[in-house]
């Protein structure tokens, strides 16, 4: 894992445009990203389509190619890092769900690990669903779940990011899953 300080400094200096810093950043992050695209594939059965590389590759890009990124430090980057995570598999859910209406598949170059998230596709959209009904009740509470479920950051990291206590974060991871729980189980019935 690269030094929080070493990430904040990379990340401001390709703000201002240094291409190396830019490359950089890429080798200093890419290995925490691909912990992260693990972890979110591997709840998920193994399958045939979605990779660890592929989720990391398609989250970088999107990550770098915005016009506007001003990230303040590497937990703000890893933060907007599990937003894209999410918004990429739920994409990715969406077409395959898609697949079995009678869209087109299309296969997807394989390297490294294989993880799918077909099995769950309809899962991972009830989850979308519930997260934007958590928004509108607490957009705080909606934001912890990306980090941390999407995201993989810790208690701390969440609390970097977000000014809160890391107690605070706890008790609102908890009530997010209990709310998302209700939310989920009603929706499944």
């Amino acid at each position: 894992m690269a030094a929080s300080g070493d990430v904040t400094q990379l990340l401001q200096a390709a703000r201002e445009g240094d291409p190396e810093a830019a490359n950089g950043l890429y080798d200093a992050v890419y290995d925490e990203l691909r912990d992260i695209a693990r972890l979110r594939l591997s709840r998920h059965r193994p399958g045939q389509t979605l990779n660890t590389t592929a989720l990391v590759h398609e989250a970088y890009l999107r990550l770098v190619n915005q016009d506007d990124a001003a990230w303040n430090d590497r937990a703000h980057f890893f933060a907007t890092a599990s937003r894209a995570m999410r918004f990429i598999l739920i994409d990715y859910a969406r077409r395959r769900t898609a697949d079995k209406r009678g869209g087109s598949r299309q296969a997807v170059s394989m390297s490294a690990v294989q993880v799918g998230v077909e099995d769950r596709a309809e899962d991972l959209l009830t989850l979308n669903q519930a997260l934007d009904d958590l928004k509108d009740k607490s957009e705080r509470l909606s934001q912890l779940v990306e980090y941390k479920f999407f995201g993989g950051m810790t208690h701390e990291e969440i609390a970097a990011v977000t000014g809160l206590s890391v107690p605070t974060i706890k008790r609102d991871w908890r009530r997010a899953r209990a709310w998302l729980y209700r939310a989920m189980q009603s929706e499944n019935e």
